[in-house]
């Protein structure tokens, strides 16, 4: 399926400068294309998440299984577990209950699977002694609207339902999602605050997705480069909602910022980069979190484009962030969050 999106803006001056670790990596990978295409992103990224999927699946302190959960449309979804090497040697009376996330891919909502950005799952094994899950949910924009975060819940109700058969402590589990990911992980939350559960120890939002309308100071002064702009986030939105995005006729579980209230999620950590089109709406929505009485840590990275700590995994900057987000994780798994 081809769209067409305008030829974008020119960039509104001035603009945060990128950090000169990584500026060189988005010179070499030049001005982002004019025309999206979704096969076209879609093979992209499969280039690119695949030799990390190969490495997970090779990785031997960690084991990977592969089962499907039952979708809310009658649909099976794909899912697989990541868990540290050492709890499938333990005797089934000494086996214990393991910190839990169940994480949500990215992908600009129309692109890749359960194995993109997985490959962090075998950190959080080896430093947190942590058990992962992830879903394939419908893409768009042969899925469309809320269909893609109901998959989320939907495979998150599962887990709750099988959370000690998948060795997951019922009280340290937490809701993880990366960039379209992020998005649909605080739509998930969102969902499990006004349907009744579950109840989560913690929300991840990395560098997440949120806002349809691209109307913020950021979104216009990332139009155009490399990796991700705000002229591509304009396609993927129009893949989800078509023409209603933009509009006020988009619920809060398609685009969570347009949520009424923040107001009963659970204690969230959110980043983003200072040189991104999602800047000023994470910013936001990590004040509302604030205003909403809800224990929330934002970090905003200097001179990063999303997705930096992919494009340069060993710059200084990215560095500090995979710190950063360790701590956050080991303290809500301590119950010091």
């Amino acid at each position: 399926m081809a769209r067409s999106v305008a030829r974008p803006p020119a960039d509104r001056q001035p603009r945060p400068p990128y950090d000169p670790a990584i500026k060189s990596v988005l010179v070499a990978l030049g001005h982002g294309p004019d025309r999206y295409e979704v096969e076209r992103v879609r093979k992209v990224s499969a280039s690119r998440t695949r030799p990390l999927e190969d490495a997970l699946l090779a990785d031997k302190s960690v084991r990977v299984d592969h089962f499907s959960i039952p979708g809310p449309r009658g649909n099976d979804m794909a899912a697989s577990i990541v868990r540290p090497a050492t709890a499938t040697t333990e005797s089934s009376n000494a086996k214990r209950l393991r910190p839990g996330i169940f994480y949500i891919h990215g992908g600009a909502l129309i692109s890749c699977n359960r194995f993109a950005g997985l490959d962090t799952s075998a950190v959080w094994a080896r430093d947190l002694d942590v058990v992962t899950i992830s879903v394939d949910y419908g893409l768009a924009p042969e899925n469309t609207g809320e269909q893609l975060a109901n998959d989320c819940y939907a495979g998150l109700r599962w887990v709750e339902e099988h959370l000690v058969d998948l060795g997951i402590d019922p009280g340290r589990l937490i809701l993880y999602g990366t960039s379209a990911g992020g998005g649909l992980a605080a739509a998930t939350a969102l969902m499990a605050r006004d349907r009744g559960g579950p109840k989560l120890a913690g929300l991840f939002l990395e560098c997440p997705m949120l806002d349809d309308r691209n109307e913020t100071v950021s979104a216009q002064q990332y139009t155009t480069g490399p990796f991700y702009n705000s002229t591509m986030n304009r396609f993927a939105w129009s893949c989800l909602l078509g023409d209603r995005a933009g509009t006020d006729a988009v619920s809060q579980y398609e685009a969570p910022a347009r949520a009424s209230t923040l107001e009963g999620l659970p204690p969230t950590f959110i980043d983003c980069a200072s040189a991104e089109p999602f800047r000023d709406e994470i910013v936001t929505f990590a004040s509302r979190l604030w205003a909403a009485g809800v224990c929330a840590e934002l970090h905003v990275w200097p001179g990063g484009p999303h997705g930096y700590d992919r494009i340069a995994p060993d710059a200084p900057m990215s560095k500090q962030a995979r710190e950063a987000r360790l701590s956050w994780l080991r303290r809500v798994f301590t119950g010091a969050i």
